[in-house]
């Protein structure tokens, strides 16, 4: 392998996490086009909402096979170029089972490119042989801002759903074009078994995986409650919080490759925990909305690194295959996010939305306890 190799494959990795970032958010904006083209209610809109999360599992187990059979490339690029060609149906979808359709398979794209991007990401860092799981992270999060931004933009000017679409997979296309040649071939699996039930180190890196993406969900799905409920700010305002925690996130993961360099995983689980768990006391404790925003800062900022070391464990650990492990870590983490809003919402319920947020806190403390455990070198 030569020197320019790894650097070549670094870029194009990057391209494949903000191709996944921009795809998902490309589509945030549309729904409201799509309740209005469809005329469904609220509640059949979240059933068809739901086929999106249902197609990424579903393909994730499977995309952990597959790569760990054929390494990684062939499957990020098949659905890194999937992803983007399934954006403009979801434009045109003229019924909810068209629509249903088109989101399941949209979603196993990105389930499948998640997890092989990871793992790829995981390949490269090692080739590296310096951290670079946090930077790659952080191109998912550019993404998102890009995807949202550019359709956004290009709705606020009047341009229809389904050009605005042609125009944002022509984006994503060009990346994968870029990056499809410079991404690693890696080795096939060792000789084994491709179907492992998650046992050992990885199933405390699903756990953990699960709690953090919970945490992020949460932060998505409540936060604009949690300020207007307090009377913190009014509800046209309350994404703010939001808006704080995605750019401390984005700001952690960007400068986590030279933290990890420094402190290592272990250093980096503990006070990012700690960091994290200390924005909620003070979001929760202090009722202000400057404190509010310093809290929701220190939760992204804390929460950062804490996904990128949670994987890149994942691929040190010898417990199982690296593809079934990514794989387990990655669904692990999806049902986090499918689920755990829903159950915030039923302790919510139960008792307020201030408690289920110290609930997530509590949930923080089981990372920060895990810590050494994550961090141990690989048996």
């Amino acid at each position: 392998m030569t020197v320019s190799a790894p650097r070549a494959a670094q870029l194009a990795t990057r391209l494949a996490f903000f191709v996944a970032g921009f795809g998902i958010a490309c589509w945030a904006p549309l729904v409201p086009f799509a309740k209005q083209r469809l005329a469904v209610d609220d509640a059949t809109l979240g059933l068809l909402l739901l086929s999106l999360g249902v197609g990424s599992v579903a393909s994730m187990l499977a995309a952990g096979v597959l790569s760990a059979r054929y390494g990684s490339k062939p499957v990020v690029i098949v659905s890194g170029f999937a992803l983007a060609l399934l954006l403009p149906p979801l434009a045109i979808a003229a019924t909810p089972v068209s629509l249903a359709l088109a989101l399941f398979a949209f979603g196993a794209a990105l389930g499948s490119l998640d997890v092989s991007v990871n793992i790829q990401a995981i390949e490269v860092e090692r080739l590296s042989e310096r951290p670079l799981m946090s930077g790659f992270h952080a191109q998912f999060s550019i993404g998102g801002f890009a995807g949202s931004g550019v359709m956004t933009a290009l709705l606020a000017l009047e341009v229809a759903p389904l050009p605005g679409t042609l125009a944002c997979a022509t984006l994503a296309l060009a990346a994968m074009v870029l990056a499809t040649p410079r991404l690693l071939a890696g080795k096939p699996a060792q000789a084994g078994p491709l179907l492992v039930v998650p046992h050992g180190a990885v199933l405390l890196l699903a756990a953990l995986a699960a709690i953090m993406f919970l945490v992020e969900g949460a932060m998505l799905d409540w936060s604009a409650l949690l300020l207007s409920g307090s009377g913190r700010l009014p509800a046209a305002q309350a994404g703010l919080g939001y808006i704080m925690f995605s750019i401390a996130m984005t700001a952690g993961r960007l400068a986590g490759d030279a933290v990890v360099a420094r402190i290592g995983d272990r250093a980096t689980l503990l006070w990012g925990s700690v960091l994290a768990i200390a924005g909620f006391v003070v979001l929760l404790s202090v009722p202000s909305i400057i404190a509010a925003m310093f809290g929701f800062a220190l939760i992204g900022l804390g929460a950062s690194n804490l996904v990128p070391v949670l994987f890149r464990r994942a691929g040190a650990q010898s417990a199982m295959p690296v593809g079934l492990a990514v794989a387990a870590v990655t669904t692990a983490g999806y049902s986090g996010v499918l689920l755990g809003p829903a159950g915030i919402g039923f302790v919510a319920a139960a008792t307020s939305l201030t408690a289920a947020f110290w609930g997530l806190a509590a949930l923080l403390v089981i990372v920060l306890a895990s810590a050494p455990l994550v961090a141990r070198a690989p048996q």
